[in-house]
């Protein structure tokens, strides 16, 4: 914690050092909004001194008082979403000001920020863009905002728990999405461990949440490496703005008709405080959520090798390997242990017996039929010494199953355990923002932020990750005014008790049996069952049963007692499957805005970045634990904009990104915006995307899916450490081949093709994006927003399993690659907003395809091909009462992952909701539903399925 607090008070001198502190005497003044037709006061209005960032907002009865070091004449400005903006200037009296207020359809003239990082309408983006506003936010009918983010045009979640999703937008979706960039109050959400964002787990509370920003795009050319597709940015409430005490709570039920547990409830609660001193203020937020997470219970049979699905179950397949099922992973040809046995028990027998029998094996091949009698096995044991029978009448079953044919070229897996079993469901999310904010001046204001989060959910990434009391902190210093901005912050990352569920599941059962004495047990008693006259199967049956005695049940002190150790045992320690990650992330990062001194002549801003990885998981993750490990990356990022006769605006962009294992990259981007009609405008953009492989992509070194994969760094060290260079191993699709021919009876090693790592190990991964776009006003009621795009993916970063034979053993491992040849991808989509009365029907559609692609790349274009969603809401459909519902479906689509691969089916699902606003108390009472008709569904292969959820909700002071 010094080195924190160290670096972060280096950086506050700096930032103080940097500006003035401004000291002015102040004068109070008040007044109060109404709505000029119904005379009725308005609250949450907020009043700001025009000119200056010193505001407030109005209180129930639509009063305000704000202390200003302003004399009059001086203007006030009051906006209110779905209002007119309001100036008045005060030329006398400072009290009893009186303001009214007309309603407005604001369709269209929305703020944003993220496309250009300078404020800009909405329709006038050069980019395409996304935004939940403050009204969209409080009036989503999900049970959280971050799940209404799937409602939005072209942006789909991968949800694997209740509190972890991943968003998603123009294809390659993934569990865990490292193409796309979460940013929170200009922080960089990721976990530095695992280089995506952990869902919403530390991310903001709906109390506090002003806006959301998605690009639904490369935006490397102003965010820096990463966000290839995609960056999305949630910006806080201001506490000058938004100040007093807020608090929300929430109620309901899942798991209705669920066939894994009963009906259970889940409750979230929210608190917010700020306020504000003139020039000093403070904010702080708290949240909780606990429910019981949706069970991920897919018990399909699934092929690791070929990474397909496949028929069967555990009564019917000897080598059944679940996909929410652990421990099943481990496997074993059924030939190979016989001959293990034979072949270290003639090393046995000939230690012990001095030498004098050196080959057992072969004294029994000769000695005994393959239909010997008991007499006659018994007469041959008589004739060894006595301690030396039992190892002789161990082996003799192998010997003559071999021999026989009794003994199938069949793989056999051990008995797994459920997730269910394994994973801690137990669902819980704290979070908690605070701040201290001072203003320097009426413009340029000092922040520092501690942004804390904890939880426990479940992650699917190359297996099922139980995150039990996992936490991310984040604590940042940053001075902004109009035209510059100062930030520095840290990111913390604690994997707390988390552990994988696989490796969990194998070692309880190498507690409870060795799989040295489980896997010979198995084939011999199938030996001796077939032996008796059993069929196959009920060999299989009997021999399974006879191998378990002993195994573990769920439930059981022994059980648990194992469990309990394992978890609580670091993967490093070779015994447990417990992670131990302590990384953090440091970034400094300043820009200078120079439109303001070019008098509007030019928009040009100038940026720059400083990010340091330091990875410290003691071995469970990455290959450190006798060694630390940086990452070092900086970049540079420069963006001019000119309008021409206020009918086109021409804007280039370019970065410079270095990172310290790879050659620098530079992404430009050109984008033009074309004004057709007044409110209506075509936009198109040439952009680039790029991110570095992940810090796992370089440096992890994992065992995962009970420990059947060893999973390492793309760079030339992790590959050289394994002698994958020098012993060069075979491709997954040969081994298949070779395993195909030895189940047939004639193996065939010249199927056998080897795989040649590039001797500069895994590069950066780019995109050059082509989009072309419109957005407009058709007079003032209906709102339209379409686009296409045109991707093209070099250096894909993806993935290959390869086999490498150590003495005849095969080990696999994965290892992240880049894709030969160039990966296209290509869609559009339309979205409609169209108002009748005061009611808003709107719509949107959205269209996805995989394009070429190169033979030795594995697809993992995961999206559906189309998806659409439908949606009517009003605000005030009576007096005080307003509703919104929308239906979503998506196509079925393939899903491919390393974890497992498989077809997604598709579904529709309902959400709604109904408030009631009480004004007298400034609260609001929500009863709602996401999947209102409780269909089951899952948005990605291997992850639980999900239903209903049905709330009410008391929202004070939002």
């Amino acid at each position: 914690m010094s080195r924190i607090f160290t670096r972060l008070a280096c950086l506050l001198i700096v930032l103080f050092v940097s500006a003035n502190m401004v000291f002015a005497q102040n004068s109070t003044i008040s007044g109060t909004v109404t709505d000029n037709l119904t005379r009725e006061t308005l609250p949450g209005v907020t009043v700001t001194v025009k000119g200056t960032t010193i505001s407030t907002s109005t209180n129930e009865n639509g009063q305000f008082t704000l202390n200003t070091s302003a004399t009059a004449p001086f203007t006030l400005v009051a906006t209110y979403l779905g209002y007119k903006t309001v100036e008045q200037t005060v030329t006398g009296s400072a009290t009893a000001i009186l303001i009214s207020m007309e309603a407005q359809a604001i369709m269209g003239q929305e703020v944003v920020v993220a496309a250009s990082r300078t404020p800009e309408r909405i329709l006038e983006s050069p980019v395409s863009i996304e935004r939940l506003g403050q009204t969209a936010i409080k009036e989503t009918a999900s049970p959280s905002f971050y799940d209404a983010l799937t409602n939005l045009k072209g942006v789909e979640l991968s949800a694997q728990s209740i509190t972890f999703k991943s968003v998603n937008t123009r294809g390659f979706n993934a569990n865990g999405n490292t193409r796309f960039n979460q940013y929170v109050d200009g922080m960089d959400n990721q976990a530095p461990a695992l280089n995506f964002a952990v869902g919403n787990i530390i991310g903001m509370s709906e109390l506090d949440l002003d806006n959301v920003e998605l690009l639904p795009g490369a935006s490397s050319a102003l965010y820096g490496a990463g966000g290839i597709n995609g960056t999305m940015l949630l910006t806080s409430k201001s506490p000058y703005s938004s100040q007093g005490v807020s608090f929300q709570l929430k109620t309901g039920l899942n798991h209705l008709n669920d066939p894994n547990q009963k009906a259970r409830p889940f409750q979230e609660a929210g608190v917010r405080f700020a306020k504000a001193w003139n020039k000093f203020a403070v904010k702080s937020t708290v949240s909780l959520l606990t429910a019981d997470d949706w069970q991920a219970t897919d018990y399909t049979n699934f092929d690791r090798n070929s990474r397909s699905v496949k028929g069967g179950d555990r009564t019917t397949d000897p080598n059944y390997d679940g996909i929410n099922v652990y421990g099943d992973e481990v496997n074993v040809n059924m030939r190979n242990v016989a001959n293990n046995v034979l072949t270290a028990t003639s090393a046995g027998i000939a230690a012990a017996s001095g030498g004098a029998i050196p080959n057992i094996n072969a004294i029994i091949t000769a000695s005994l039929p393959v239909n010997a009698t008991p007499a006659q096995i018994g007469a041959f044991l008589g004739g060894f010494p006595a301690a030396l029978r039992p190892s002789i009448q161990n082996a003799i079953p192998f010997n003559i199953g071999l021999r026989a044919g009794l003994i199938p070229d069949q793989s056999v897996s051990r008995t797994g355990y459920n997730e269910k079993d394994l994973v801690d469901y137990d669902a819980r999310s704290f979070k908690t923002s605070n701040s201290l904010h001072y203003k320097l001046s009426n413009t340029v204001e000092a922040i520092a932020q501690v942004n804390w989060g904890a939880g426990t959910s479940v992650y699917t990434g190359s297996d099922r990750y139980s995150l039990r009391n996992f936490s991310i902190g984040q604590y940042k210093l940053e001075l902004k005014g109009q035209d510059f901005m100062l930030r520095g912050y840290t990111t913390q990352e604690r994997s707390g008790d988390s552990y994988i569920s696989s490796i969990l599941g194998v070692y309880i059962n190498e507690t409870s049996k060795a799989n040295s004495t489980w896997f010979p047990q198995y084939v011999g008693n199938y030996v001796g069952a077939r032996a008796a006259g059993a069929q196959d199967a009920q060999a299989h049956g009997l021999a399974r049963s006879a191998a378990d005695v002993g195994r573990y049940q769920v439930g059981t002190p022994q059980f648990n007692a194992a469990k309990e150790k394992i978890m609580n045992s670091t993967i490093s320690s070779g015994a447990g499957a417990k992670f131990d990650d302590n990384s953090n992330l440091w970034h400094y990062e300043g820009m200078y805005n120079f439109t303001n001194a070019l008098q509007d002549k030019l928009e040009l801003q100038v940026g720059a970045s400083y990010r340091v990885y330091d990875l410290n998981s003691g071995g469970t993750i990455f290959d450190d634990l006798n060694r630390e490990i940086d990452i070092n990356e900086y970049g540079a990022f420069i963006q001019a904009g000119k309008k021409f006769s206020d009918i086109f605006k021409l804007t280039l962009s370019g970065r410079y990104d270095k990172n310290m294992n790879f050659e620098g990259r530079f992404t430009p981007r050109v984008t033009g915006v074309f004004t057709v009609a007044p409110n209506n405008n075509i936009r198109a953009s040439f952009q680039t995307g790029y991110r570095n492989p992940t810090t796992q992509n370089q440096y992890i070194d994992l065992a995962v899916l009970g420990g059947a994969t060893r999973l390492i760094g793309g760079l030339p060290e992790s590959i050289s450490k394994y002698s994958l260079y020098t012993n060069k191993p075979f491709t997954d699709v040969s081994y298949r081949a070779f395993l195909a021919s030895a189940s047939a009876g004639t193996p065939n090693p010249a199927l056998l093709q080897t795989y040649t790592f590039d001797p500069k190990g895994v590069r950066p991964e780019s995109v050059k994006a082509y989009e072309l776009g419109y957005r407009g006003l058709l007079g003032s009621k209906v709102l339209i927003d379409a686009y296409g795009y045109y991707n093209q993916y070099k250096d894909f970063i993806t993935a290959v399993d390869v086999y490498q034979n150590v003495s005849n053993v095969f080990t696999r491992f994965g290892v992240p690659v880049n894709a030969a040849g160039e990966v296209t991808a290509y869609g559009t989509a339309v979205g409609i907003d169209y108002m009748i009365g005061t009611f808003n029907l709107n719509g949107n559609l959205s269209y996805n395809k995989l394009g070429e692609i190169p033979v030795t790349y594995v697809n993992d274009f995961n999206t559906p091909t189309v998806r659409y969603n439908i949606g009517l809401s009003n605000r005030e459909v009576v007096k005080n009462v307003g509703f919104n519902a929308s239906y979503r479906w998506q196509d079925s689509f393939y899903w491919t992952s390393s974890f497992a691969s498989g077809n997604v089916p598709a579904f529709g699902t309902v959400d709604a909701q109904v408030n009631l606003k009480i004004p007298s108390v400034k609260s609001v009472i929500k009863i709602g539903a996401s999947d209102l008709l409780n269909k089951y569904y899952t948005t990605s292969f291997g992850n639980p399925l999900m239903g209903g959820m049905y709330y009410v909700g008391f929202t004070f002071n939002q």
